[in-house]
């Protein structure tokens, strides 16, 4: 079964971090976690695909996939936890892995400010806080 963990009133301004930790299923294959304006409008697509052990950032405009970017670093694994960090920097998103990788991704909208954030997929939101 996957699991979805949704907000839709979040404030999350240039400078400001997500740090997201949770647990991966037994048998993950991927999961994503969607920073935007809405499920239609996002600036960070962050989707690691266990099965082809690659990680693909991505945005979405107008429920448009916009070019992908990959990145073969792969450090999650079916069955463990994960700390997951993300900073917003205003002209760009940092993503911290569990093990310390930095994975960049531009900011394509120029968003100001984040109010949705979604978690999808084989991973379960343990704790997650912003600051």
């Amino acid at each position: 079964m996957s699991e979805q963990f949704e907000l839709v009133n979040l404030e999350l301004k240039r400078g400001e971090s997500l740090k997201i930790k949770g647990a991966l299923s037994g048998n993950a294959k991927n999961f994503s976690f969607n920073l935007g304006k809405s499920a239609t409008d996002i600036g960070l697509h962050f989707n690691p695909r266990l099965h082809e052990n690659t990680i693909v950032c991505n945005s979405k405009r107008s429920n448009n996939w916009e070019s992908e970017q990959r990145s073969g670093h792969m450090c999650f694994t079916p069955g463990a936890e994960a700390k997951i960090s993300i900073k917003f920097n205003g002209d760009n998103f940092e993503v911290k892995l569990p093990d310390g990788h930095e994975i960049t991704f531009p900011n394509r909208h120029g968003y100001d400010k984040m109010t949705y954030l979604s978690v999808k997929g084989d991973f379960k939101v343990k704790s997650f806080k912003y600051e």
